[in-house]
């Protein structure tokens, strides 16, 4: 089992905690199954990988991934990248996998990080990514269409009434509690069904992910009905495949946890989802 990175430097009132969830997404990424997946995904041979987690919240997952690239993907040039529209959160996942691949603050003490380890003449066998930066994003749009290899996705999948409105200023010096709780509203709720935010990424999918080894993690809840959404990229034909490679949760239940890869096959796309 891989290390998780450790948090215990950031505070949780407005930033999303590692939960359930964030578990499922890290044991389905270092799998057997997915290992080997991604390794023959992206061969040592071809273009450095772009890996995208879209809401980062505390940097648990993109840490994960950055520090232990060369378990996950078999490489370790991969570029790492993160989106969030929590301004606490973007600095709290900087500083997650700061430490992560650098070594400070690692859970259990002093082996100089997750992301490799020191031999008696200070030399790193190195074998973390390459971590470039969270930006204040909704989703993809700073980056370049068609430009992202590997794509992660834990999305605000709780049914509620309505969306919270994303922040339009910067937050004040004195955080207040109802400041904080639409923070935080801004990672768990998804509006009706909990897909609003979902159904918005999945549209936008195929002018996300590169054309010809484009991949991506998406978790979602029993209420957010993963089986049709799995029909609706089944049903567009060539080009695309979806299936489920993670499970967790109660047996019974809405909170019942799924992880869908969704990737293409590198035929013709046929249009929006």
């Amino acid at each position: 089992m891989l290390p998780t990175p450790s948090t215990t430097h950031l505070t949780f009132s407005n930033i999303y905690p590692p939960s359930e969830d964030t578990f499922l997404l890290l044991d389905t990424l270092s799998s057997p199954a997915e290992t080997s997946f991604l390794h023959a995904r992206y061969p040592t041979a071809t273009v450095t990988p772009l890996a995208l987690e879209i809401g980062t919240g505390s940097g648990v997952i993109l840490a994960f991934l950055t520090a232990h690239a060369h378990t996950i993907l078999g490489r370790a040039d991969l570029l790492t990248i993160g989106t969030d529209l929590n301004r606490f959160a973007c600095l709290g996942a900087r500083d997650t996998v700061e430490r992560a691949v650098g070594g400070v603050g690692k859970e259990g003490g002093g082996d100089g990080g997750l992301g490799g380890k020191a031999d008696g003449q200070g030399k790193r066998d190195w074998v973390s990514g390459i971590f470039l930066d969270p930006l204040l994003a909704d989703l993809s749009t700073p980056l370049k269409s068609q430009t992202v290899d590997l794509l992660i996705f834990n999305p605000p999948y709780v049914p509620t009434p309505t969306l919270p409105s994303p922040p339009t200023e910067a937050p004040p010096a004195i955080p207040s509690f109802e400041q904080d709780s639409h923070l935080l509203s801004l990672s768990y709720a998804g509006g009706p069904n909990g897909m609003a935010t979902t159904d918005r990424l999945l549209q936008q999918l195929p002018d996300i992910l590169s054309p010809e080894r484009g991949v991506a993690y998406i978790l979602l809840c029993e209420q957010n009905r993963p089986e049709e959404v799995k029909k609706r990229f089944k049903a567009r034909g060539e080009g695309w495949d979806v299936e489920t490679v993670g499970r967790s949760g109660r047996a019974a239940g809405w909170e019942k946890l799924q992880v869908l890869r969704i990737w293409r096959t590198g035929a013709v796309d046929t249009g929006p989802v």
